[in-house]
């Protein structure tokens, strides 16, 4: 049947497909309203463009506060429990659904889950746009038309009885709420459940900046918000940092910084995330600033310092260890690279391209098979020192010349001999 009179509102007409249960439930601010919907258009085939059963999740909406789409709750209003009803709405209601739909469809693609419960006015979002990124609501949006909604009533939960989250609170509800998240964050993280605590600790977050948008930054109101909310973000910082993602602290400390850089708490906990991730000069800079904000801290930046050092050296020690077999070691503890084959190769080319500017003795040698090296690099270097011993050949056509006090290696080419001597030789004798 036709109820256009229980409405009682112009350019809206309702047909009742299936009735309801007892009587209207009881509408109030703050109430919560669970629903699903189906929008088509006026046109002969009742084009389907949004239907919530489709996507498999109903719809939420909270009486009185500021849906985009606010005739819907004056269909809802109209509703009893169970109840199937076909609206057909004119123009002046549906001016707003593109972007509605918009939001909705984004969530079911699993994006964007917060458009869900975005319940500012967007009259002035919706010339922000050019496309929605769907054509048929593009369209929709161009040349506005008088849409058909059916809606489902599926539940009225009062405010008492579900817990409330922020988008669905007054400014009042916001704040009176923050204590008891911030208590339930507290508990949470004493007991060890730090993935919960952050759950807590950013809804009260959110309702702080929420209420603060309205206000006037930097003003005293502004700045007592602004203060809360940065006491509830280092809380989930020390949260981040047992769950080991010390980025993420460092950002966030990061941000307080650059507004408030007197928030001792701030530097001590990057300090310790840039510890975490082997940033040393970070780290020591940011308990430093400890220290200058707060002397008493000496003995826990004392012995953060300490635990810093430890790592550092266990870190080097790792890295020493980790490339070690990646270069060839010299007896006084320096370190040459290996050459490679292509290196050897180029080396030998450019020693054979000097050739002619080369002392006599070098050019001969260069001449020689790898023996013969041996031999003439083992007399010129008895010459240098008699006191030798004899050469024994290396691996890769090198040859070693040992002596008591001293130990120095030719390369394959036998142009240079580099030093590998006790610390008191200063440079590579020439060959």
């Amino acid at each position: 049947m036709v109820d256009s009179l229980l409405l009682g509102v112009e350019g809206i007409k309702k047909t009742i497909l299936y009735g309801g249960t007892s009587e209207i439930p009881k509408f109030i601010t703050g109430s919560k309203v669970t629903f699903h919907f189906r929008t088509m258009l006026c046109n002969d085939d009742r084009t389907v463009l949004d239907d919530s059963k489709k996507v498999g999740m109903p719809m939420e909406m909270v009486i009185g506060n500021m849906f985009r789409l606010d005739v819907w709750e004056a269909l809802l209003k109209s509703m009893r429990i169970g109840e199937v009803a076909e609206f057909w709405c004119d123009i002046i209601h549906t001016g707003l659904y593109p972007m509605v739909a918009k939001s909705l469809r984004r969530i079911a693609e699993g994006k964007d889950p917060v458009d869900w419960h975005i319940h500012t006015c967007g009259m002035a979002n919706m010339f922000a746009f050019h496309t929605l990124g769907y054509d048929d609501l593009d369209e929709l949006q161009k040349e506005p038309q008088p849409l058909i909604f059916v809606l489902e009533l599926l539940k009225v939960q009062q405010p008492s009885e579900y817990h409330r989250e922020s988008w669905a609170m007054s400014d009042e509800e916001r704040l009176k709420a923050v204590p008891v998240l911030h208590g339930q964050g507290n508990k949470l993280y004493k007991q060890g459940r730090f993935e919960e605590a952050t759950n807590k600790y950013k809804e009260a977050i959110l309702c702080i900046k929420n209420v603060q948008s309205k206000e006037k930054a930097w003003e005293v109101s502004w700045l007592k918000l602004e203060k809360m909310a940065n006491t509830l973000t280092l809380n989930y910082c020390q949260c981040m940092l047992r769950m080991q993602e010390y980025y993420e602290v460092i950002e966030h400390t990061s941000d307080i910084i650059n507004q408030h850089p007197g928030v001792m708490k701030a530097f001590y906990l990057r300090g310790k995330a840039h510890m975490e991730v082997w940033n040393e000069v970070e780290a020591k800079a940011d308990f430093q600033r400890v220290l200058d904000l707060d002397p008493s801290m000496k003995k826990s930046v004392k012995k953060e310092l300490a635990v810093l050092n430890m790592r550092m050296e266990e870190k080097r020690e790792e890295d020493r260890q980790k490339y070690k077999g990646m270069f060839t070691a010299t007896a006084t503890g320096q370190t040459i690279p290996m050459q490679t084959e292509e290196q050897r190769n180029t080396d030998q080319e450019t020693a054979e391209q000097s050739t002619t500017e080369q002392e006599p003795s070098k050019q001969v040698a260069l001449e020689q098979t790898p023996t013969e090296q041996e031999t003439a690099l083992k007399e010129t270097a008895e010459k240098d020192n008699p006191e030798q011993e004899t050469v024994k050949g290396g691996l890769n056509g090198r040859a070693e010349l040992k002596c008591p006090g001293k130990r120095k290696r030719a390369d394959v080419n036998g142009s240079r001999l580099t030093s590998c001597s006790s610390p008191d030789v200063t440079g590579p004798p020439s060959v």
